[in-house]
């Protein structure tokens, strides 16, 4: 399974755990579990959630390094298949933590036309 080498199985709990909250709690506003990025491109997703039905979306924040970065569900298949100018992988940011729900990132990353996390 491509997704295992970017997302341990914690942060795969948690991601469904926020998936099953967000459904049941529509104003549910988490805070970011992971962090993907392109070491060789602009690309960053801020994941919060797995969708309950289907283990390979996952929504959050995602910016393409277009300048317009957008709430949106991703396929973590696809994410593990992109590939940047130097042909690296996409990598999960070990250091990444935050406490701010993912409305502040949105915020934030209108403002600036990135994600700055």
């Amino acid at each position: 399974m491509p997704r295992a080498s970017l997302l341990t199985a914690a942060i795969l709990r948690q991601l469904l755990l926020n998936g099953q909250m967000s459904r049941s709690q529509p104003d549910f506003d988490p805070v970011p579990v992971v962090k993907l990025f392109t070491p060789d491109a602009s690309a960053t997703w801020l994941l919060t959630e797995l969708n309950p039905d289907n283990s390979d979306l996952a929504f959050g924040l995602c910016d393409l390094g277009l300048g317009s970065p957008e709430l949106g569900y991703v396929s973590l298949a696809e994410i593990a298949r992109i590939r940047g100018r130097l042909r690296l992988p996409v990598e999960r940011d070990r250091w990444f933590c935050t406490a701010e729900p993912l409305s502040v990132h949105l915020q934030r990353a209108r403002q600036s036309g990135r994600i700055a996390a």
